[in-house]
């Protein structure tokens, strides 16, 4: 006789149900796991062998078999150890089969018995809606998985409660969601100092998540402009806060349960490795990109990042998706962001300044900058310039927009696009605005369009940048409550998009 109960394997950001089956039959005592596991799955048969022996549960002293299949999927995690106990407390008929056969089940177990939270809780809910099942998983992930609200999940704190809701004697109450996390900026906008084409252009950026190149000496407020972004953004709406939960879910950085709704805001060291930006490394986890997925990417001093890591963002940032491909495994992970990057004009940092006369100029810029390569620079929509802020002017009163009038208009335009998106797929923003639906919504007006021609020609576009162009003038005269695409907005979206790092 072969007991069965579900867990999953996960690939990428979706799980796979996986069926692990248990026969117990006769011959010499042993307990063996196949279905190509990892060593953390091989273990789970002495810790499902502790936890047992601490319920005075003794295994037969029979040959012990358990399957994971589909046999051919690799299986990864300790979260097998919950659903291999059951399947087997169900073969040596201490459970009932149907009962164990009707959930879905995921944990760790410690050597007493308790449960060890495990990531993916939020994806597994999702695949036990699918297949109409219960979820089973640790008490401390129960809310969690509980956002996913087209299953029961019943979340113990060990196996003896486990065994106790499943065999009916000690019902759990199901799990409760936990709570919605939507943190209060403290940064302004307003609390810098001048630079207010920088602040157009950043408005401009989180408006159609549009991606932008920041360029100046030090201190001119790069960094300082990039954390305030997160304060002028939109919340995630309750789709892509699922979304982008569920990748969270998989590196473990759900809290508690929580889901936010503020939008990602990563911002990696210029040390990183590929692994790390793309995602890979073991199990091929998400990387940077796609844990910004509907947020902000901050890469700071971006020439100082390794060549191979920069080219590496060129297909994602068109395709919004990532393959991860590696030899025992094969994972596609969304990874729509928007890419702010910062950088010195030089080595040095001061190319600009006359005061600090540098004997390299202007090779010293042409020679740094140039490790930013020419197609990576062509996926920059917003290119921005930041002169140099003399410390007279910290003593100036603050000017400009407040990030909550700035983030009003923001969210203007952002309604426009999704009631101009709301019947295309795969499209929110006018970032994402291709082919001819491009064409049809940012059509610019015939003095426009002369315009955006002759600049064409004159700084020889390429056709992703004309298109490009056209993207954020759309954008522009979104913010400007515009129904049609006018001169003025093709003439500073060009003038963001030929700036002097063209010149």
């Amino acid at each position: 006789m072969v007991a069965r109960a579900y867990t999953v394997a996960f690939e990428g950001v979706d799980a796979r149900l996986v069926e692990v089956q248990c026969a117990v039959s006769p011959g010499l005592p042993s307990f063996s796991i196949v279905g190509l596991p990892d060593k953390a799955v091989s273990e789970a048969k002495d810790r499902v062998r502790s936890a047992l022996s601490s319920l005075s549960i003794a295994l037969p002293s029979k040959r012990i078999t358990v399957n994971l299949s589909p046999a051919d999927l690799p299986k990864e995690g300790s979260h097998f150890d919950l659903p291999i106990a059951l399947a087997l407390l169900a073969a040596i008929d201490i459970l009932p089969e149907d009962s164990v056969e009707s959930t879905v089940s995921l944990g760790e177990l410690s050597l007493d018995g308790n449960l060890v939270p495990v990531i993916g809780a939020l994806p597994a809910a999702m695949t036990a809606a699918q297949e109409e099942r219960d979820l089973i998983c640790p008490s401390l992930c129960g809310a969690e998985a509980a956002w996913v609200d087209a299953t029961r999940v019943i979340a113990p704190a060990n196996l003896n409660a486990a065994i106790g809701h499943i065999s009916g004697r000690s019902i759990i109450e199901p799990a409760r969601p936990g709570e919605v996390h939507q943190t209060a900026g403290s940064r302004d906008l307003r609390d810098v100092k001048g630079q207010e084409t920088a602040k157009r252009a950043l408005e401009i950026a989180a408006a159609g998540r549009h991606h932008l190149l920041m360029v100046g000496t030090p201190g001119s407020g790069k960094s300082m402009l990039a954390a305030r972004l997160a304060s002028i953004l939109p919340p995630l709406s309750p789709m892509e806060a699922l979304e982008t939960s569920m990748i969270h879910s998989l590196s473990g950085l759900i809290d508690e349960g929580g889901i936010s709704r503020d939008r990602p805001f990563r911002e990696p060291h210029h040390t990183a490795s590929v692994a790390a930006i793309v995602g890979g490394g073991r199990g091929a986890k998400p990387g940077e990109i796609s844990l910004a997925h509907n947020g902000v990417l901050f890469m700071d001093e971006f020439p100082e990042y390794p060549r191979t890591v920069l080219e590496t963002l060129r297909q994602p940032l068109e395709t919004g998706e990532v393959v991860v491909a590696r030899a025992n495994a094969h994972v596609r992970y969304p990874c729509k962001f928007m890419l702010v990057a910062a950088a010195n004009p030089c080595k040095c940092g001061y190319l600009t300044d006359a005061s600090r006369a540098c004997a390299r100029v202007p090779l010293c810029g042409e020679d740094y900058l140039g490790r930013i390569s020419g197609p990576l620079m062509d996926r920059f929509d917003l290119r921005v310039d930041l002169p140099p802020v003399s410390f007279l002017d910290l003593d100036l009163p603050a000017s400009g927009d407040t990030s909550a009038q700035v983030a009003e208009r923001v969210a203007g335009a952002r309604a426009v696009q999704a009631a101009r998106f709301e019947d295309t797929e795969n499209m929110t923003v006018n970032a994402d605005a291709e082919g001819q639906i491009l064409e049809d919504i940012a059509a610019p007006s015939a003095e426009g369009k002369d315009l955006l021609v002759k600049a064409a020609d004159r700084f020889g576009l390429s056709a992703r940048g004309y298109h490009r162009v056209l993207r954020v003038s759309r954008t522009i005269a979104d913010l400007a409550a515009s129904p049609t695409v006018e001169k003025p907005h093709v003439a500073e979206a060009l003038s963001f998009r030929l700036g002097p790092l063209d010149t």
